[in-house]
């Protein structure tokens, strides 16, 4: 079955298509960081009309590379939410035209739950099940325990900032450029994590919840009582002890989970910081079972991960009967705005 993916809910358009859930035939991605770079973050009407601009020629471009016609594509799945309203809004309304031109089901796709599929691609599922799922992004830090491809039991999730965030906002504070997640990392390898002591966030075992913004208000305290210019050491100190704490969190909290779920095989991780380097060493130092992490070009949005969980979604639908007509998606279109925009 070939599923064409499309992922449009921030500062990425993306298109994709994926056969049966695992086999990537293409992904093409449409970044806007450079054009959002001068204002140090996403300004969502710029991001919209973005979309509006490269959206119809990539969806071409990832077609033609994956060698098939628009005919036979099997189905059409799109991000529904979360992400910002006009961003989704030009990806559902291309996808509703496009399903309804070509006859074909139209998959309403939830970002953070693809996301995870994005980690899943290429790891063999019969030695998957039960694992523990982790999305760690610029908008989210939420821990699911899956059972299978679209079951997604929440464990813990973050009672205010979100990890990705967290590092973007550090990385301001210190005068890197957008985004700065890669620029902490980057000094950190040189830095110090125990040249300055760090506060740790939800201290208690008990809890599996996440926080940074205490975390974040700590490094502008911190910051700001430096003497300017920072020396470039000193960077790279702060730059280590902050990135340690931020993903030890994550760690001990991950620890706690396999303690409350025995029977996870192993743990899966996606989002933009999936990337970073030193929450690998981590895990593979302090956790026991097999942690994967998707290859750089699926760690940030994609629609290769909007495709594949879209296939999963299609499967368990018409299995229960459900056709995803077109047509029908007025319905979702009015659930789903208005619960992106709570």
């Amino acid at each position: 079955m070939l599923v064409l993916g499309i992922e449009s809910s921030c500062d990425e358009t993306a298109v994709a298509v994926v056969r049966d859930g695992r086999e990537v035939l293409s992904s093409r991605i449409a970044s806007q960081i450079a054009i959002h770079a001068p204002f140090g973050g996403v300004v969502p009407e710029i991001a919209s009309r973005a979309h509006l601009d490269c959206l119809d020629p990539l969806c071409r471009l990832s077609l033609a590379e994956a060698k098939v016609t628009p005919q036979e594509i099997d189905a059409i799945a799109v991000t529904q939410g979360p992400g910002l309203i006009g961003a989704l809004l030009v990806g559902v309304a291309y996808a509703k035209g496009l399903a309804l031109a070509l006859g074909k089901p139209l998959i309403p796709v939830d970002h953070v739950h693809a996301h995870i599929h994005g980690g899943l691609l290429g790891v063999p599922e019969n030695s998957l099940y039960p694992t523990l799922a982790l999305v760690v992004s610029g908008g989210h830090t939420n821990l699911y325990l899956m059972s299978g491809p679209t079951s997604f039991e929440l464990m813990g999730s973050s009672i205010d900032d979100a990890c990705g965030e967290c590092f973007d906002k550090v990385a301001k504070l210190l005068g890197l450029p957008y985004p700065g997640g890669p620029h902490v990392e980057r000094l950190a390898r040189s830095g110090n994590p125990s040249a300055i002591p760090m506060p740790r966030m939800v201290s208690q075992k008990s809890r599996i919840e996440f926080s940074y913004s205490g975390l974040k208000t700590f490094m502008a305290n911190t910051i700001r009582s430096e003497p300017k210019p920072i020396p470039e050491e000193r960077v790279a100190n702060l730059c280590a002890a902050f990135q340690d704490e931020a993903l030890g969190q994550i760690v001990r909290k991950l620890s706690e989970a396999l303690l409350r779920a025995p029977q996870a095989k192993s743990i899966v991780v996606a989002g933009g910081v999936a990337a970073n380097s030193r929450f690998k060493a981590l895990l593979a130092e302090r956790i026991a079972v097999p942690a994967y992490f998707p290859p750089l070009s699926l760690c940030s949005d994609n629609a290769a991960m909007i495709a594949a969980f879209g296939y999963h979604v299609h499967a368990e639908g018409t299995a229960r009967g459900e056709t995803y007509l077109s047509h029908r998606w007025d319905a979702y279109s009015r659930y789903d705005y208005a619960a992106v925009t709570r």
